[in-house]
């Protein structure tokens, strides 16, 4: 049996009602929301290379993503994203259909914990949420550790990642308190991109989630671009997200905003607008694409034109 769990967005929600004193949704809500998530199917994602979602033995508390068949890649290498799941929960399916979209561009992408909502979760079993602030359930280390394992597999002889992974295609990504824990493995020298999702720090001596802390200092230790994705003003984390913004001053950055709120667009299909934005952000950073570029260079980039989208930016002109 297993405890409940809620959707990425709800489960972000619940905690950040706590953290950033907004009230949780209602459990009916949140019940029927999870119901409707678990309901789809795994997607194999729109790029070149249909996805699926699996675990490995040598990584048992982490779930891949990742093309089905690499070698179908030809000479071509996958990058690698690990990914801090919202409300630092440790349902490595919580975005299933934004990272298997993702992985169906060329990449492996790998979330902390197990499989608990959607296809391959055990059944649910309503308990009530313990009193007081909830605490993560993974941690930064976790979210690293995917990393460690993908480079030991492409040096491995007899995984079928070996020699498939370009070690300089390096990427870190989360969503809401994944988000803090993907500012915190940024600061990794393996890293080359970085997308953070409805979040950023908190102001300095104010953590005010049970088992992370994060100090505004880790902006300085930034070495790559980083793109921030929020939700618009309703976002509870839009305070923290441009605070971050306005503070990087040392590489380039850029904010995009969808006014969707603070889940995002993670449960639609092929995970929606804003996993569209990650794939040209990754191919631009890690692949050098004049295309996707062009989502965010220039006066008339594609997200500077597009009515439904905001963006901000720094040093990426």
């Amino acid at each position: 049996m297993k405890i409940a769990t809620l959707t990425a967005a709800a489960l972000t929600l619940a905690a950040g009602g706590v953290a950033w004193g907004q009230a949780a949704p209602a459990p009916d809500a949140m019940r029927a929301a999870q119901a409707t998530y678990d309901a789809k199917p795994d997607t194999h994602g729109t790029g070149p290379y249909p996805a699926v979602k699996l675990t490995d033995p040598g990584l048992p508390d982490h779930v891949l993503y990742r093309p089905a068949d690499p070698a179908a890649m030809g000479a071509q290498k996958l990058g690698v994203l690990v990914w801090g799941n919202g409300g630092c929960s440790d349902d490595g399916a919580s975005a299933r259909l934004h990272l298997a979209e993702i992985a169906s561009h060329g990449y492996l992408v790998i979330a902390p914990g197990t499989v608990l909502s959607g296809p391959g979760a055990p059944p649910h079993v309503d308990t009530p949420p313990p009193p007081g602030p909830l605490g993560v359930k993974t941690t930064s280390v976790e979210v690293s550790a995917g990393l460690d394992w993908a480079l030991a597999e492409n040096a491995r002889k007899g995984s079928p990642l070996y020699q498939r992974i370009d070690p300089k295609l390096l990427a870190v990504s989360g969503h809401s308190c994944g988000g803090l824990q993907a500012l915190q493995v940024a600061a990794d020298p393996r890293i080359r991109a970085v997308i953070i999702h409805n979040s950023g720090i908190f102001k300095d001596n104010t953590n005010p989630i049970r088992g992370i802390t994060i100090a505004k200092s880790e902006l300085k230790k930034l070495h790559t671009p980083v793109l921030y994705i929020m939700g618009g003003p309703t976002d509870i984390a839009w305070p923290n997200g441009n605070d971050d913004f306005d503070k990087i001053d040392t590489v380039p950055v850029a904010l995009a905003s969808l006014n969707v709120g603070h889940g995002g667009t993670f449960h639609d299909d092929n995970g929606g607008r804003v996993t569209q934005v990650d794939v040209a952000w990754l191919a631009w950073q890690l692949r050098h694409d004049a295309a996707a570029a062009r989502w965010f260079k220039g006066k008339d980039c594609r997200l500077c034109t597009d009515s439904q989208w905001t963006l901000r930016k720094k040093r990426i002109d």
